[in-house]
């Protein structure tokens, strides 16, 4: 698990360079990126008491992945090695919770979010717990969202060329379905997939 998380802060490290290349000293408001995405993550669930709703828990867990990625974000600014991070998630990952009602936990962290500026990995785990992600799940799920992220950047992202609606879906939705056709645990993965993202972009924005 330690060598995973390592993997994924020096992926994020490499995402958030692309960006910005002096990323750590911008200040940036991870944490209100964070509670934004809970606030999506909730609507995908479902909260609604006047109408019929069922948790559309593909899309909650897409949503879990981008809080990962702010949360790791957070942890990288503050200053210490990849390996120090890694030693410090490894212990503080529980996937456990105590709580039946998914909701609650969110509020609870998204709460702690906005209190601290900071990011709870053992709320995290309690979330993940809350819809039965796996820190296999959550790893591989991370990789493919960090694809699509280089993928967009590299496909106009940041000027606004970039067709996040593909034939009618978004690319969120087509990440999904590739994951799920390759062999996550592959060290092919990460390039197989950005190949397969970018073969299907073509064939339905060209």
């Amino acid at each position: 698990m330690q060598q995973q998380i390592k993997t994924m802060l020096e992926l994020q490290d490499s995402m958030n360079t692309r960006v910005n290349n002096d990323w750590r000293a911008q200040g940036f408001e991870w944490y209100r990126a964070i509670w934004i995405e809970c606030g999506e993550l909730l609507d995908h669930y479902g909260w609604k008491w006047w109408k019929k709703q069922q948790p559309d828990l593909e899309q909650v867990a897409l949503e879990l992945i981008d809080i990962w990625h702010f949360g790791l974000s957070i942890l990288l600014q503050g200053g210490e090695s990849s390996d120090a991070i890694a030693e410090q998630v490894a212990s503080e990952l529980s996937i456990a919770t105590d709580e039946a009602d998914f909701r609650l936990d969110l509020e609870a962290f998204a709460a702690d979010v906005l209190s601290r500026r900071s990011f709870s990995v053992a709320a995290f785990g309690r979330l993940m717990a809350g819809i039965d992600m796996s820190f296999e799940q959550l790893f591989g799920g991370y990789v493919g969202k960090n694809v699509l992220n280089f993928f967009r950047q590299d496909h106009g992202y940041q000027d606004g060329s970039y067709q996040k609606l593909w034939g009618g879906r978004e690319d969120n939705e087509h990440l999904v379905e590739l994951t799920q056709s390759l062999d996550t645990s592959s060290p092919a993965f990460k390039d197989e997939l950005y190949q397969a993202l970018a073969e299907r972009y073509r064939s339905l924005c060209a």
